[in-house]
């Protein structure tokens, strides 16, 4: 007697760094229930992959270019119903953490993360359930909100406010982040205005040190490997 054949369980893959993408579709690739449907480059290119491929787990980076992980799990969320988020990051601060668990993915996984463990997340994820890397899941479950409490802080930021500050922590200018966005120029002057007087911060530095802070961009390192910040 057969049995009938399991839908695979289909995901989008969203890293910009090359080598690690190609990395983690070879493991995922092992995987005979597991699908990959499409890999993105950058957060932008995600959400509108998922728009279109419907997968059922998107497997996001949380700092990527144009669009980081966290703001493009928002957007996930609110344009493609059902979809489950997991998120793979070298980051597991606590302001991390509690950032992506409020714009609603389903699981956290450090980089450090074994091969067999980012399988089982993706399996349990696509069931409706959680998953989070060891550690992470042992100071969330523990009780020990000693620091989550410092990371639950507000962010007084709108998502359109916090896509045009990771778009100018990355150079870009008000033409480049209008295009970008698909917004004008007046518009793009109005959101950077509101952060400014938001956060208190009137210099480009200041908002490339906070989306650094964030996690919305990669900390730049000098040619000796030493962090820079501006």
């Amino acid at each position: 007697m057969q049995t009938a054949k399991t839908n695979p369980i289909r995901v989008l893959l969203a890293e910009d760094h090359t080598v690690v993408r190609q990395g983690l579709r070879f493991i995922l690739d092992t995987a005979p229930e597991i699908e990959v449907v499409g890999e993105a480059e950058n957060g932008r290119q995600a959400v509108n992959l998922a728009k279109t491929l419907r997968p059922d787990v998107a497997l996001l980076d949380v700092a990527m270019p144009h669009l980081n992980g966290i703001e493009a799990a928002k957007q996930l969320r609110g344009s493609v119903p059902g979809i489950r988020i997991l998120v793979l990051s070298s980051y597991d601060d606590d302001r991390f953490v509690y950032a992506a668990l409020s714009s609603g993915v389903a699981g956290y996984l450090h980089k450090r993360t074994a091969a067999s463990d980012l399988i089982r997340a993706i399996r349990e994820v696509s069931r409706g359930k959680t998953f989070f890397s060891p550690h992470i899941a042992k100071r969330l479950g523990a009780g020990d909100n000693a620091r989550l409490a410092v990371a639950r802080r507000a962010d007084s930021l709108s998502n359109r406010e916090s896509e045009v500050l990771q778009l100018i922590a990355e150079g870009f200018a008000n033409k480049q982040i209008a295009d970008e966005l698909k917004i004008s120029v007046k518009t793009v002057e109005k959101h950077r205005q509101s952060m400014m007087g938001k956060l208190n911060i009137h210099e480009i530095a200041g908002l490339t040190r906070y989306a650094i802070e964030r996690g919305l961009v990669e900390q730049p390192l000098r040619i000796d490997g030493s962090a820079f910040v501006p």
